[in-house]
């Protein structure tokens, strides 16, 4: 049984075009570029694989890549646009990769969690295990990847409910958070074509990049780099975001 939120047949279907942002040239490449270098000769597998947002180009790259989902709507949604793409419907916390995958456990060069998905397991138990299960996966001297938010904690000033995440023209999105449980909830506007607006909400359980390395020791993992982004910007005190890498020692 999971924490995690379930997606839907609606939302599955939608989230292409509600995500959209996140599928512009000058988001994704720079993800896909580093991920195709860190996979080398290797296979790929990614945890939370959703529609296939990065393992459908990471693939056209020559990358072998197969996936782990929770959702089978958003499988199904993945697999109109390609279904050779091998995955698991399963919890990313405990499922293993396909049968019929480019690896077996144990035998792929890359693990990859992106969009600040390990978050979605809510319990501190279940992001533990994933960083278990991701290392399980792995080959000596592969590497697991995530790419995770900076808790936004920061800006709160004294009385605030919700920070802020996105604010654009068909979309703003807002966090609360309970400091208490490292728990928090992602709520999101829509505008649609019509001019009614959407709301919907997502849960999620926030990390700090120290308490990430802990998980990764215990996992048998070491850090190997931390950048801002996907383009390797240094990671400072004031960075919004990490893509963190690390190794399953040889």
């Amino acid at each position: 049984m999971t924490s995690s939120d379930y997606w839907d047949a609606e939302a599955a279907e939608r989230y292409d075009e509600s995500s959209s942002f996140m599928f512009e040239p000058d988001v994704l490449d720079p993800a896909v570029d580093r991920l195709a270098a860190l996979a080398g000769d290797g296979a790929a597998l990614e945890l939370a694989i959703g529609t296939g947002r990065v393992a459908i180009p990471l693939s056209e790259r020559g990358v072998p890549v197969a996936g782990i989902e929770l959702s089978q709507p958003m499988v199904d949604v993945l697999h109109a646009k390609r279904p050779d793409l091998p995955v698991t419907v399963g919890d990313m916390a405990g499922a293993t990769a396909p049968d019929d995958g480019p690896a077996r456990p144990g035998e792929y060069s890359l693990v990859l969690l992106v969009w600040n998905s390990i978050a979605n397991l809510r319990t501190q138990d279940e992001q533990v295990e994933c960083f278990r299960n991701a290392a399980r996966h792995l080959a000596p001297g592969g590497r697991f990847v995530i790419e995770l938010w900076i808790p936004g904690i920061r800006r709160f000033p004294p009385g605030q409910s919700a920070v802020p995440f996105h604010v654009g023209r068909r979309h703003t999105g807002f966090d609360t958070y309970d400091l208490t449980t490292q728990q928090g909830t992602s709520h999101h506007y829509r505008r649609l074509e019509d001019g009614t607006v959407r709301y919907g909400a997502s849960n999620f359980r926030y990390i700090w990049p120290a308490e990430c390395d802990l998980m990764a020791r215990l996992a048998g993992l070491e850090l190997e780099e931390r950048s801002a982004d996907w383009s390797g910007a240094e990671f400072t005190g004031d960075s919004e975001s990490h893509v963190s890498v690390w190794r399953k020692p040889a």
